[in-house]
C-alpha cells in the first residue's frame, strides 16, 4: 500500500465524495456543474429562514438566546432613537458639510445599532425574512426620509423643476409650447403625463405633497426587483440580503428624487429582474420544469410594456437597457431569453426617437457627434474641479470617490475569488454602462448614471466577497462584517447629505418665487445667481430665466468687478408693462459659497448695489429671500 498522498486518508475522502448527497442548496448559486454548463436542480424545499431540526448555528444556550433577542430588539430601538434624534436639528447651522454637521449623535447611534442588528440577523438562520425586510426598510427610512421629516418644503431644485413641467402639461393638455430649455420634456413626457393623469384622477392641486416622499418611496419599491434579481442567481439568503444592504449604503448619487430618471431606473430594474428570472442560470425553480428555457406566455408582453414605458419617459435609460441586453446576449445559452427583449427595446426606442423625439435629436446631432469623438473627456466629465470649492465640498468629493472605488474593487475581488459568480450574468450587467460612458458625457452626469446602473450587480459581487457561502462558513462574523457595512454607510451619508445646505429650502424662498410667478407679466425676464430658487420655473413657457453664475467668462468678470454694471445687460428689454425681476436667496448664496463659481461676497455686494440703484425696487423681502423689480428709469429732462 502506498503512503503519503495515496494513503487511507484520500480513500476515505473519495468514499465521502461518492456518498455525499448532491444538494444544490449547498452551492451559493443553487446549481451543480454539468459537462459544459450548469444544470438546474429539480425544484425542492427552499430555505425560508425558519428554524430547522439540527443544532442552532448561533451556538447552544445563552449565546443563541442573546442573539435571538438582540436581533428583535435592535430594529425597534434604532427606529425610536432615529425619530428622537430628529426632534431638534439646527438646520440653519448647515454649512460645508450639510446635514452631516447638524445631525445629533443619537442619529449616528441609531444608524450603528441598525447596522449591527442587521449583521446579527443575517447570521442567524432562525431570523425570518420579515425581520430582514424590516431592517432594510428601516435603513431606507433612516437615509431617505430624514430630510423629508426635517425640512418644511420639498428639497432639491430639480424636483421643483419637474413639478413645474407637470403643471405646464396639465395647463396645456400635453405638449408645452415655447418650452425653450424645457423642450426635452416634451419629447419624453411619460413620467410627467403619468403624474398629470394621477393628479386629475385624485383631484390634487399639485404633486408637491407626495413628491417630497419620492426618495423614500422609490427606494422602498426598488427592494422587490432587487430581491427577485438576487434570488435568481443564488439561494443563499445571506448573499441576497447582504447585497441588498450594500446596494442601499452605496447608492449615494441621489438619483431618487421626483424625476423621470427615478421612474425609469425602477422600470429598468424590474425588467432586469424578470429577465434574470428566465435565464438558464436562474436559481429559482421553474413553474413548469418540462418547458424549454424562454419566456412564459404573457410575461414577455409585460416586459415589453415596461420597455415601452422606459422609451417614452427618459432619453438615456433605453440606451443603457439596450447595452445591458446586448452584453447579456453574448453567452449563447441566454439568447432565447434576451434576444426577443433586445429586439423590442431597439425597435421601440428607434420608433420613438424617429417620430416624437426627432426634432430634439436633429437639433442636437452635432453635439452628439462631437461627444462621441471625445471619449476621454466623457469619462472624466463628472469629476468636479475642486480648486474653487469650499473645503468641506473637497472632502465630500474625495469620500464619494473613495466609496465608489471601494465597492468596485470589492466587486472585482468577488468576481476573481468567487468563480461561480461568473456564470450568473451579473458581471456582464456590471460593465454594461461602460460603452455609453465613453460615448457621451450627458452634461457631466454620465459617470454618475453609469455607477448607478452598475451598482445592483456590483453590490452583489461585493457581497459575494464579504459573505462566503454557507457551505464554507456556518455563520458570518458580525463583529467583522458590521465595521465594513458601517464604513460604507459613512461614505454614503457624506455623498447623500453633504450638499443639503443648498438642497434645503425655507418657506420664505418658496414665497419669493411664488410672488414672482404670480406678478411677472408674460415675457418678463427673471434673473438669479443660480438655479436654487424653489418654484421659480412655474409658468416657464411664459418667462425667460437667466442665471448669472453660468455666463461667459467676460460677463462673469464684469459682474465681479461691479455687480450693478454686470447685471444691467441681462435686464435689457424691460419696460413698465413688462418689468424684469431679480431674485436673491439663502440657497443661492450657499451654492456660490460651496461651489466657488462666484466670489463669496458677491451676493451681499449685489444686494447693496441694487438697494441704491435707480430703477430697482424691493417688492418682496424675507430673511431668506429678496425680490427686486426693475423698470428702466425715465430719461433725464422729462422727455417723452
Amino acid at each position: 500500500m502506498k503512503g503519503g498522498r495515496d494513503g487511507p486518508r484520500d480513500g476515505a475522502r473519495d468514499a465521502a465524495r461518492r456518498t455525499a448527497p448532491r444538494d444544490a442548496a449547498a452551492r451559493p448559486d443553487g446549481l451543480r456543474e454539468g459537462s459544459r454548463a450548469a444544470v438546474r436542480e429539480p425544484p425542492g424545499p427552499r430555505r425560508t429562514g425558519a428554524p430547522g431540526p439540527g443544532p442552532s448555528p448561533a451556538g447552544p444556550g445563552r449565546a443563541a438566546a442573546l442573539r435571538f433577542w438582540a436581533v428583535r430588539a435592535a430594529l425597534p430601538v434604532s427606529l425610536v432613537l432615529w425619530l428622537l434624534s430628529l426632534r431638534s436639528v439646527p438646520l440653519d447651522d448647515m454649512r460645508d458639510l450639510g446635514l452631516l454637521q447638524v445631525l445629533p449623535p443619537l442619529f449616528w447611534i441609531a444608524a450603528a445599532l441598525l447596522t449591527l442588528g442587521f449583521c446579527l440577523a443575517l447570521g442567524d438562520r432562525r431570523t425570518r425574512a420579515g425581520w430582514l425586510t424590516g431592517y432594510v426598510l428601516a435603513l431606507v427610512a433612516l437615509l431617505h426620509a430624514t430630510p423629508t421629516l426635517l425640512y418644511p418644503t420639498l428639497r432639491y431644485s430639480w424636483a421643483w423643476k419637474h413639478l413645474a413641467v407637470v403643471d405646464a402639461m396639465i395647463r396645456h393638455g400635453g405638449e408645452v409650447p415655447a418650452a425653450d430649455k424645457f423642450d426635452v420634456y416634451n419629447e419624453w413626457p411619460g413620467f410627467f403625463q403619468l403624474n398629470a393623469l394621477f393628479l386629475k384622477a385624485s383631484g390634487l392641486d399639485s404633486a408637491v405633497g407626495y413628491a417630497a416622499w419620492t426618495p423614500a418611496f422609490a427606494n422602498a419599491l426598488l427592494l422587490a426587483p432587487l430581491l427577485l434579481l438576487y434570488r435568481s442567481v443564488t439561494r443563499d439568503r445571506r448573499l441576497v440580503w447582504g447585497a441588498v444592504w450594500i446596494f442601499y449604503v452605496c447608492s449615494w448619487v441621489g438619483q431618487d428624487y421626483f424625476a423621470p430618471q427615478t421612474f425609469a431606473f425602477l422600470l429598468f430594474m424590474t425588467v432586469m429582474a424578470l429577465l434574470f428570472r428566465q435565464l438558464p442560470s436562474s436559481a429559482l425553480p421553474r413553474p413548469d420544469p418540462r418547458r424549454r428555457d424562454g419566456w412564459p406566455p404573457g410575461l414577455l408582453a409585460g416586459a415589453v410594456l415596461l420597455v415601452a414605458a422606459i422609451a417614452v419617459s427618459h432619453p438615456l435609460t433605453p440606451l443603457l437597457l439596450i447595452s445591458a441586453l446586448v452584453l447579456l446576449s453574448l453567452p449563447r445559452r441566454n439568447r432565447r431569453v434576451t434576444l426577443p427583449l433586445l429586439a423590442a427595446a431597439v425597435v421601440l426606442t428607434a420608433l420613438w426617437d424617429a417620430t416624437v423625439a426627432r426634432d430634439y435629436l436633429t437639433a442636437n446631432v452635432s453635439d452628439f457627434v462631437r461627444s462621441v469623438l471625445q471619449p476621454d473627456r466623457n469619462v472624466t466629465s463628472g469629476l468636479t474641479a475642486l480648486g474653487d470649492a469650499a473645503p468641506g465640498q473637497v472632502l465630500l468629493s474625495w469620500v464619494d470617490r473613495a466609496l465608489s472605488a471601494a465597492v468596485v474593487l470589492m466587486a472585482a475581488a468577488g468576481f476573481a475569488l468567487r468563480r461561480w459568480t461568473r456564470r450568473t450574468g451579473l458581471p456582464l450587467l456590471a460593465v454594461a454602462p461602460l460603452p455609453l460612458l465613453a460615448l457621451n458625457a450627458y452634461g457631466g452626469e454620465m459617470l454618475f448614471r453609469a455607477y448607478l446602473f452598475a451598482l445592483p450587480a456590483v453590490a452583489f459581487l461585493a457581497a459575494a466577497l464579504l459573505l462566503p457561502s454557507e457551505a464554507r462558513e456556518r455563520v458570518p462574523r458580525p463583529l467583522v462584517l458590521s465595521p465594513v457595512l458601517l464604513a460604507l454607510l459613512g461614505g454614503m451619508v457624506f455623498g447623500y447629505y453633504g450638499k443639503e445646505a443648498v438642497n434645503r429650502y425655507d418657506p420664505g424662498e418658496v414665497a419669493a418665487a411664488r410672488y414672482v410667478t404670480d406678478h411677472a407679466p408674460p415675457g418678463s425676464v427673471i434673473v438669479t445667481l443660480t438655479s436654487d430658487v424653489p418654484g421659480l420655473d412655474m409658468g416657464y413657457e411664459r418667462h425667460r430665466r437667466i442665471q448669472l453664475a453660468y455666463q461667459d467668462p467676460e460677463d462673469t468678470r464684469r459682474l465681479v468687478r461691479d455687480p450693478l454694471t454686470g447685471v444691467e445687460p441681462f435686464l435689457s428689454g424691460a419696460t413698465g408693462e413688462r418689468p424684469a425681476y431679480l431674485v436673491l436667496s439663502r440657497a443661492q448664496d450657499m451654492n456660490v459659497r460651496l461651489t466657488g463659481t462666484l466670489p463669496d461676497d458677491l451676493p451681499q455686494r449685489l444686494r447693496t448695489a441694487l438697494d441704491d440703484a435707480p430703477g430697482f425696487t424691493r417688492v418682496f423681502t424675507d430673511e431668506d429671500a429678496v425680490v427686486y423689480r426693475y423698470v428702466p428709469p425715465a430719461p433725464a429732462g422729462g422727455g417723452p
